[in-house]
């Protein structure tokens, strides 16, 4: 079995300055090094997308592991047009959704509970949340706030709730999320507009993300 840990240290290397494209085109070539690099940008984002898609740690790390296996497993079929973050992400996107499919009758988990559920005190799902995402600082966005901003994120159809946290939590363009999700740009910005006004009607403090839309 494949262990993250043991891939996922630092490297001071001449891969270093290599683009993603560069290094798995290296890792295709037989430089695991270049493997272990790409583990070490791409872990922690892939994990918080993976988490925000099933809200639940353990299922998280492991379609985190089957992401980066897939990674493995599919590199000779990488091609070299195709923006690797953009691949990752799609297959991250794929393993969530079937993993989604299978436990559609199960009862999710909320954002705010407790990531380690012996600690009640402990960090919540909605920490995993970057601040620099939010249209205000992390720390106002608490309390009713918090718990205001689940219920509205929970309220958007499936569709449109993964185009706003693939735009505004993880900065991907409409471009990009379109690849993704295999339906036209347009579709996309549709997805987002309306996501963006269903959450304005809950939320004023998201009115400025309208301006995130070209």
């Amino acid at each position: 079995m494949f262990h993250l840990a043991r891939h996922a240290g630092t490297m001071a290397s001449v891969l270093g300055g290599d683009t993603d494209e560069a290094l798995m085109f290296r890792y295709q070539r037989g430089d695991v090094r270049a493997f272990e690099l790409l583990l070490g940008r791409h872990r922690r984002p892939i994990y918080n997308f993976i988490l925000r898609f099933v809200r639940d740690k353990a299922q998280a790390e492991d379609l985190l592991q089957d992401t980066f296996l897939r990674v493995i497993r599919s590199a000779a079929s990488y091609q070299k047009q195709a923006k690797f973050t953009t691949w990752l992400y799609t297959i991250a996107r794929n393993l969530c959704v079937d993993a989604s499919r299978r436990a559609k009758h199960r009862k999710t988990q909320s954002l705010d509970a407790p990531m380690n559920e012996d600690d009640t005190h402990g960090a919540t799902r909605l920490d995993m949340v970057p601040g620099k995402s939010l249209p205000a600082d992390r720390s106002a966005i608490g309390g009713e706030i918090g718990s205001r901003l689940e219920v509205a994120l929970e309220r958007l159809v499936p569709e449109q709730r993964e185009v706003f946290l693939m735009r505004e939590f993880h900065d991907l363009s409409f471009g990009e999320i379109a690849e993704i999700v295999g339906c036209p740009e347009n579709t996309v910005k549709s997805r987002m507009r309306y996501a963006l006004e269903k959450l304005r009607a809950e939320l004023e403090e998201f009115a400025d993300l309208a301006k995130a839309l070209p």
